[in-house]
């Protein structure tokens, strides 16, 4: 087989095969734009990314592309300023989209499918640091979480996430018009319910309207790793 088929296969293997849940699952969050032309490859990938059990994907839709003829119907100042406060964090001195973080620590420049997937890869095989356990009823989200690395000590983050599995959208100007483009996994909030520093173990309750599904990210303060995640759909 040729090496470019080759290549192609695996990468159709990567994507397309379901993968067996995970305890602990990754955190990919893509900065993108309905206004950005670049986006579109980026939006299909984290598609592929939402049907993978290994693997917590988000779209964060940013605020700085509305100027160029469509203002994106999902995006918020917010999450813009999360991303403006990843690249302070990891010394960048711009920000761009399409951009996927990679559990708050590795940055991919649009859709590079292996440079995602190795950092999955590479996330997938740290050992846990934060034990992290979900349940949802009666207007209620409860949280509870436990330190299983002492060395991991440090001031953490809890933070709830409420997203849209699949929206779809026709735009009608700017870069993308005329097309019609599908998003996955659309954040509609994004909000720190606790810090804990983990010295003794983490039991909460915090209330949840509607039935969207959930995620919580247990992060370093700053914008720093994220140790731990947990979703129910």
């Amino acid at each position: 087989m040729k090496p470019f088929v080759t290549l192609i296969a695996a990468l159709w293997t990567l994507w397309a095969v379901p993968v067996a849940a995970q305890s602990n699952p990754v955190v990919v969050e893509l900065f993108t734009s309905q206004g950005c032309s670049s986006c579109p490859p980026a939006d299909k990938m984290l598609h592929d990314l939402a049907a993978r059990d290994d693997v917590i994907a988000l779209a964060l839709h940013v605020d700085y592309w509305d100027y160029i003829g469509w203002k994106d119907s999902f995006a918020s100042p917010a999450y813009t300023e999360r991303q403006k406060a990843y690249a302070v964090a990891a010394g960048r001195r711009s920000i761009y989209t399409p951009q996927m973080i990679i559990n708050g620590m590795d940055a991919v420049m649009g859709a590079n499918g292996m440079q995602v997937a190795d950092y999955i890869s590479a996330h997938s095989a740290l050992p846990a640091r934060v034990a992290l356990v979900l349940s949802r009823g009666d207007g209620q989200l409860s949280i509870n979480a436990t330190l299983v690395d002492p060395q991991a000590l440090e001031t953490m983050i809890v933070q709830m996430v409420r997203y849209t599995p699949e929206r779809t959208v026709t735009i009608t100007r700017g870069e993308n018009a005329g097309h019609t483009l599908s998003y996955a996994n659309i954040v509609n909030a994004m909000d720190i319910v606790a810090e804990w520093d983990g010295r003794a173990p983490l039991d909460m309750t915090t209330p949840i309207e509607g039935d969207d599904p959930v995620a919580v990210l247990v992060q370093y303060a700053d914008h720093g790793q994220i140790v731990a995640a947990a979703r129910l759909d």
